[in-house]
């Protein structure tokens, strides 16, 4: 069943609901005015639908596999990856001092969707290299960024990112990987990494890892933790790959799902790096990397849910049975209620997480161009729930979408599993997305909500001006946002951060879900009041909003409730 791109959602967004004139009118970004991002999104989505959809299933078939040393990717993934290298879409927003392009993140983000729909396996090669690029264009040397940026932009080289190790989990600052100065401007890298995704691959003519660890003077915990360059091979002056470093892989996972995807163990004895940033701050320089990345694989988890989602609409609509329950049906399964609810719904809750993820791609943009700390501000807000939510989204609706084929769903020939299977791991990693609720109670209240207050006047000033038009929808939406108000404030007024911790994951859904009913009926305003959008925000604000009431009521109830049981009364 062939893949769609969603090229007029995002031009929908971009016109009418984030505001995209707004980047293109700052001086940073005045070449990419709206004409030029209809062009880019027509161009990367032939490419996803001509090229990368149709080798998605060869990478769950025929899994990347070590054979002696060496890591063998999928069947067609050579040509996906050199389709991705060759149209420019890795350097898309990359320094053009390099030979980047230059162009917004938003835009970016939005191509980044519809590869992740197409074929997630293979988009997140390209992902981890984006984010070594922005890492490197932020902490590098001039010299290293003269080395290595023009080869990761077009795609040469391949990049990674190497933190969790064995014993260490998310605990990152409990890593063991020594680092020794070589007395010559490179380091000794040793040690073991786990969770290693892309870590090797046939495809590109180097991969470089970003490594981190401790310096023999490096103190314990994080802020004794440094971040290091470290190449598959080790280049000469003029960008030419020579003799091999002392690094390999050790084995690949097997792993439920993204069986294209090469996750490998690493290991590094004595392997040459170079130093990127300062001593002991490599947290610091890595965080710059993984926040792309946390926006990253929020839209690869809704990618991967439209990809879901397409597939179950087109079985729905082909599978005949039973008598149809409506006038004029199609006789399909697209027209009993609760297939229709659920399509309708995995379509709702794409809609919400598409809109947050290219707000939040929006902000990153003007704050760049503007250096206002308010964009900053709303940034650091959204990514915690966009990264969550967007994954959350993808997992439900692929989990729909096996549902909607029924005992077919169950069938691994119809590929449906393969979506829910590979977008599983996305609320794990980059930070699992209890870790993301944590930090949006925690660091992003630090502020006394003032960011999140912020976000919530714009809210309640769009329900107001909605009344008008849509006064169900938009008292609806106003009566939410001032329940999310007060639960925002009750979250700062916490001083006992497991009080706030406790309720962190249902406080974000539940952010989420006002956030998503805002955009949907943002939406349905831009629309006029008529079609296809209005009746979507319909269903989102009437059908899913109210989720919202039983999620913040959650996450006001504190710790305490947790512990009344102890661990031997739950296994008993």
């Amino acid at each position: 069943m062939p893949y769609r791109a969603t090229t007029e959602d995002f031009q929908f967004l971009f016109d009418h609901v984030i505001g995209y004139d707004q980047i293109a009118a700052t001086d940073l970004f005045t070449e990419a005015s709206p004409d030029m991002a209809q062009a880019v999104l027509s161009e990367a989505g032939k490419m996803c639908e001509e090229v990368l959809a149709p080798i998605n299933r060869n990478g769950d078939l025929t899994p990347a596999a070590l054979k002696n040393g060496v890591v063998r990717t999928s069947p067609g993934f050579d040509q996906g990856y050199k389709a991705i290298a060759d149209g420019g879409w890795i350097g898309m927003a990359a320094d053009p001092e390099y030979g980047g392009m230059g162009l917004p993140l938003t835009l970016q983000t939005a191509v980044n969707d519809m590869m992740s729909a197409s074929c997630l396996s293979l988009q997140l090669c390209p992902l981890m290299t984006q984010g070594q690029i922005e890492a490197l264009e932020h902490h590098a040397t001039d010299e290293i960024k003269a080395l290595y940026l023009p080869k990761l932009i077009t795609g040469e080289w391949a990049g990674t990112m190497n933190l969790t190790e064995p014993q260490a989990g998310s605990d990152v600052g409990a890593l063991s990987s020594k680092a020794e100065d070589n007395g010559d401007g490179t380091y000794a890298i040793t040690g073991q990494k786990i969770f290693i995704s892309w870590g090797d691959n046939d495809i590109t003519e180097n991969v470089c890892h970003l490594v981190l660890a401790r310096l023999p003077d490096g103190a314990a915990g994080t802020k004794g933790i440094s971040l290091f360059l470290v190449p598959k091979l080790i280049p000469d002056a003029d960008g030419t790959p020579g003799a091999r470093n002392s690094l390999r892989v050790v084995s690949l996972e097997h792993k439920m799902g993204l069986h294209g995807s090469p996750t490998a163990v690493m290991s590094f004895e004595g392997a040459r790096g170079w130093m990127i940033g300062e001593p002991h701050k490599g947290m610091a320089a890595m965080f710059t990397m993984m926040n792309n990345a946390r926006l990253g694989v929020g839209v690869q988890g809704l990618g991967a849910g439209e990809g879901a989602f397409q597939q179950a609409l087109d079985y729905a609509l082909e599978r005949k049975q039973g008598r149809s329950p409506i006038e004029n049906g199609s006789g399909t399964i697209a027209d009993f209620a609760d297939v229709r609810r659920m399509l309708t719904q995995m379509r709702a809750e794409l809609y919400a997480a598409r809109s947050m993820s290219m707000s939040l791609a929006m902000a990153i943009d003007m704050h760049r161009a503007t250096g206002d700390a308010e964009w900053k501000a709303r940034a650091a807000l959204l990514t915690p729930i966009v990264k969550a939510y967007g994954t959350e989204v993808g997992i439900n609706v692929s989990n729909m979408g096996v549902q909607v084929h029924g005992g077919m769903g169950f069938i691994e020939e119809t590929g449906a599993a393969q979506y829910f299977r590979d977008v599983r791991v996305t609320a794990i990693y980059e930070g699992t997305n209890g870790i993301q609720a944590m930090d949006l109670v925690g660091r992003k209240l630090m502020d006394g909500g003032e960011a999140a207050f912020r976000l919530l006047d714009e809210i309640e000033s769009g329900a107001e001006a909605a009344r008008g038009q849509h006064p169900i929808m938009a008292e609806a939406v106003w009566s939410a946002a001032e329940t999310l108000r007060e639960t925002t404030e009750w979250m700062t007024e916490q001083t006992d951060m497991q009080d706030r911790f406790a309720g962190a994951v249902p406080f974000l859904m539940g952010f989420a879900r006002v956030l998503g009913a805002h955009f949907h009926l943002k939406s349905a305003i831009a629309e006029g009041g008529k079609g296809k959008r209005t009746e979507l925000a319909r269903f989102h604000i009437n059908r899913l909003l109210p989720e919202h009431a039983s999620s913040l009521a959650q996450a006001r109830c504190g710790a305490a409730g947790l512990y009344t049981l102890s661990t031997e009364d739950l296994a008993s």
